[in-house]
């Protein structure tokens, strides 16, 4: 990994902000309507029968100075988005993207107000905590041969680790539209993304309509904190993913992505009340 410096965040006036969210809505909207990807757009009530990849995230955490009541609120968020891209099928050539799927969240669509991140802050916005469900199907792509062609973090780490189970971003961020997750399947295989919300966790899977020939095991290396020269922290490492064959023989070490981010807390400290890995 190289060794990046980090420029201490610069203040944008609320015009230019504006403005510039337009430009690149307006960008995306171009692409989706006349660029040549192939999006993925057809479900299947089918369940494919071979599993490649599951995992789970809690869908309440006590999150440090933030009120319980956007979490409940993520999870109506979460209930509206999910079924949007719920049994979609990724056919080989194929790309997934989310927000194409998922559309604006809009008060007249039911999502509520909910937590999100600007400027390494915790504000709150119509359809905030939609950055789990990213997240869930980031890393479960991850542990695929799916192709991310698209993939977007936070510039901020707000909150301290504790009981963090997966590495430091290791999530993908979303703001609609043109902040998406991008998926596209170069594979051979026809993949299926399967999605529940319990009374718990919410949980996700992508399935494949034939035996999967390869295991992915990922984790994180080259992690570091460091004091910048303006007076803050800033937190970097490598993801990484191991890849076996059905035998558990390993055929590469193979490089996923590398992650900058500008801390809001005092490094190397832990909080218990601060868990995030549903924020990666």
């Amino acid at each position: 990994m190289k060794n990046i410096l980090l420029k201490k965040p610069i203040h944008r006036s609320d015009i230019r902000l504006f403005l510039g969210r337009m430009y690149f809505t307006l960008k995306r909207h171009i692409t989706w309507l006349f660029g040549s990807i192939n999006f993925a757009r057809n479900k299947s009530n089918g369940s494919f029968t071979h599993l490649y990849a599951s995992h789970k995230t809690p869908l309440l955490r006590k999150l440090k100075d933030v009120d319980m009541y956007l979490q409940h609120n993520k999870i109506t968020n979460l209930k509206i988005a999910a079924p949007k891209i719920n049994n979609i099928v990724l056919r080989p050539g194929e790309t997934f993207s989310y927000w194409k799927l998922i559309g604006r969240p809009t008060k007249l669509k039911g999502y509520k107000p909910g937590m999100v991140l600007k400027s390494g802050k915790v504000t709150v916005r119509t359809g905030g905590g939609l950055c789990q469900l990213s997240n869930l199907v980031y890393w479960l792509t991850i542990h695929t041969p799916l192709t991310v062609t698209e993939r977007h973090r936070h510039g901020y780490d707000v909150f301290p680790d504790s009981n963090r189970t997966q590495p430091f971003g290791s999530g993908a961020t979303c703001f609609y539209n043109y902040g998406d997750l991008m998926i596209k399947n170069n594979t051979s295989m026809n993949f299926q993304l399967q999605l529940n919300i319990s009374d718990k966790y919410l949980e996700g899977a992508w399935l494949c309509d034939s035996t999967p020939t390869f295991r992915y095991e990922v984790y994180e290396k080259e992690h570091y904190m460091r004091s910048e020269y303006w007076g803050g922290y800033t937190r970097h490492n490598t993801i990484c993913r191991r890849k076996y064959d059905i035998h558990g023989n390993l055929l590469d070490d193979e490089y996923v992505v590398e992650n900058h981010a500008i801390m809001m807390y005092a490094p190397f400290l832990t909080d218990k009340n601060s868990g995030n890995s549903d924020l990666n």
